[in-house]
């Protein structure tokens, strides 16, 4: 067996009494949810551009969750980019069917955005109903061969040019230059990872600073190999496996409020991939669904489609999401305060 899918064997295998555990809590009548899914079609919103990582974890997904779902319905996938996901998120959150047939994924910034962002969101990410995780995601900055950038002090200082989107890609960069006064020089307007990767081999930024180890591991893997890009930093809450020697945001951390400001900022990437559902599901809906999601992770066709499609998994339970999201609401108001004012892009 690879050892990659031997790794993602191992982790699944971890939570699988877990997650085996989150069952029906609340039965429907017998046929009552196979009846309402059969021939049905459920639709997954990705909230970011077509290959993207949240893009190939969406789709991902729809490939093998209407197979564990009660009818079997199909299940197809739609793109709504904008906002670094926060478009597709207030959407699922005011506009979309409450009744367990649409479901979204996008970036974990989108549901703190009340939290942390200009009050203008329209969403409680804490009432959202979450089916799932599919990655706890670990951030990076990377840089260009070409732009001299050797390690993290480097990358602090020298004042290189950044491409900016609205969610983590902006996010990051921004808290680092208002956080630690790091020298970075923002470019907007790009639509997401997939259009800063093309502006940097066009030249016309140097670094991206954001995105998920899964997502440079799998779209940027020849730039990797050839030295073409360098990661210099990493997000998260802990250190990567896969990154030792990178230097790693809490070693900044100087004092206790730093740290709980950096868990509130950087710390939350832990929500990489959420599958989300609209807030007021019906509770037996709810259950089939999570229970669908548990049963997928831990599939063999599932997990062998994620290792060839080079995509790492650490699944969590809907359950796990929830309690992870209003544990971070709950977060002290100067904590608040401290990380919305450095996550304000500008």
């Amino acid at each position: 067996m690879p050892h990659g899918l031997n790794s993602r064997l191992s982790s699944a295998t971890a939570l699988c009494s877990l997650l085996a555990a989150a069952t029906w809590t609340a039965p429907a009548r017998t046929g009552e949810i196979p009846d309402f899914y059969k021939g049905r079609t459920l639709i997954v919103v990705v909230g970011h551009e077509t290959g993207t990582g949240f893009d190939l974890y969406g789709r991902l997904m729809a490939r093998h969750f209407g197979r564990h779902v009660p009818g079997n319905p199909s299940v197809v996938v739609q793109n709504m980019p904008g906002g670094g996901g926060l478009n597709s998120a207030q959407w699922l959150y005011n506009a979309a069917p409450k009744d367990g047939t649409t479901l979204a994924i996008f970036a974990h910034t989108a549901p703190f955005e009340p939290l942390l962002g200009d009050g203008k969101a329209r969403l409680d990410g804490a009432m959202f109903t979450w089916i799932g995780n599919l990655e706890e995601t670990a951030a990076i900055c990377a840089v260009t061969q070409s732009s001299g950038v050797m390690n993290s002090h480097d990358f602090l200082t020298k004042g290189i040019l950044v491409g900016s989107s609205g969610g983590p890609l902006g996010v990051f960069p921004t808290t680092l230059r208002k956080l630690l006064g790091a020298n970075l020089k923002l470019i907007h307007g790009y639509k997401g990872s997939a259009d800063v990767k093309l502006a940097m081999q066009r030249g016309e930024v140097q670094s991206i600073c954001g995105i998920s180890i899964s997502t440079l591991k799998s779209q940027w893997a020849n730039e990797l190999t050839s030295g073409a890009v360098k990661v210099v930093m990493q997000f998260g809450r802990n250190k990567h496996p896969d990154m030792p020697g990178v230097d790693h945001i809490y070693d900044h951390a100087k004092t206790p409020i730093d740290h709980q400001v950096f868990d509130l900022v950087y710390g939350a990437t832990s929500l990489g991939r959420p599958l989300a559902a609209p807030p007021g599901l019906p509770p037996d809906r709810t259950d089939a669904l999570r229970k669908a999601f548990n049963e997928m992770i831990v599939n063999m066709e599932f997990l062998t489609d994620a290792e060839k499609s080079r995509l790492d998994l650490s699944p969590a339970s809907g359950e796990q999401i929830e309690a992870l999201v209003k544990r971070l609401y709950r977060s002290p108001s100067e904590i608040v305060d401290k990380a919305k004012a450095a996550s304000r892009i500008e």
